[in-house]
């Protein structure tokens, strides 16, 4: 029995980090004031800029805060959680403490009368090859185990390294082809329509690719309508356009709630 809901909001790809005060800020006001306003709330991964283990949380003022928010935020409104890319490792000691049920990747759940299907989106960009290998291997349960035993400055010295090769690896594949670097780190229709067809849906959420969107696709005889969720960053210098929503839905439909303030 998959589950059912007469309104949600829906949100991902908040990057929260103290270096980015203002959308930190946000998500705080978006817990207190919206998100009690529906009957369930769906944090469809990556939530932190990077998590290094549970552990790690307890020694950071700033993840405190945000379990803290959450923890609050749970004991009024159903709160769900699905992994993201960069923080895959959260576990059941953060979630218990934030209130928060984890959702596997994918997952259906019905709102508002008509059913969805729930997934972060980095699965589904399978034209990087190099990506999907590596997002194998560290969903390994005996590599996750191996990372987590490991010092915690080893691991947050680890996580920062990938970081920053991930972004200068953009910066150089934008530059030679920007629209090839689109394609391949965007979604494909046959990932799309693969998740949708053993799912039994025509309807699809996700983020990952920071490019909202609502979408009306079809792969051969198949059809479904895909939306993607917005990342947030009001903080960024060269962001001209700051930007952080929410996907509502309820009786009066789908639609984008900004959550930019004036």
């Amino acid at each position: 029995m998959i589950p059912q809901y007469a309104s949600a909001l829906l949100i991902s790809d908040l990057h929260l980090t103290p270096s980015m005060p203002l959308t930190a800020q946000r998500f705080f006001d978006f817990c207190e004031k919206e998100a009690p306003k529906v009957e369930a709330v769906f944090i469809m991964g990556d939530l932190f800029e990077y998590w290094v283990g549970d552990d790690a949380a307890m020694h950071s003022p700033f993840q405190l805060e945000v379990q803290r928010a959450l923890a609050t935020l749970s004991t009024k409104v159903k709160t769900y959680y699905l992994h993201g890319n960069r923080d895959f490792l959260i576990g059941k000691q953060f979630l218990s403490r934030a209130g928060l049920t984890l959702l596997s990747d994918p997952c259906k759940v019905g709102i508002a009368g008509h059913d969805y299907v729930l997934c972060h989106g980095d699965s589904l960009c399978t034209a990087d090859v190099g990506y999907q290998v590596f997002r194998t291997w560290v969903r390994k349960p005996w590599v996750q185990k191996l990372f987590l035993a490991m010092p915690l400055h080893w691991r947050r010295s680890i996580a920062n390294h990938l970081r920053s090769n991930s972004g200068l690896q953009y910066q150089r594949s934008t530059q030679q082809s920007s629209e090839f670097a689109r394609i391949k780190t965007n979604v494909t229709l046959a990932a799309c329509a693969a998740v949708l067809r053993d799912q039994n849906a025509d309807r699809l959420i996700h983020g990952h690719t920071h490019l909202p969107a609502h979408h009306q696709e079809n792969l051969d005889a198949q059809t479904w309508q895909r939306w993607v969720l917005s990342d947030w960053d009001l903080d960024h210098p060269e962001s001209t356009l700051p930007r952080a929503s929410a996907l509502q839905i309820d009786q009066a439909g789908l639609r984008y709630a900004s959550l930019v303030k004036a």
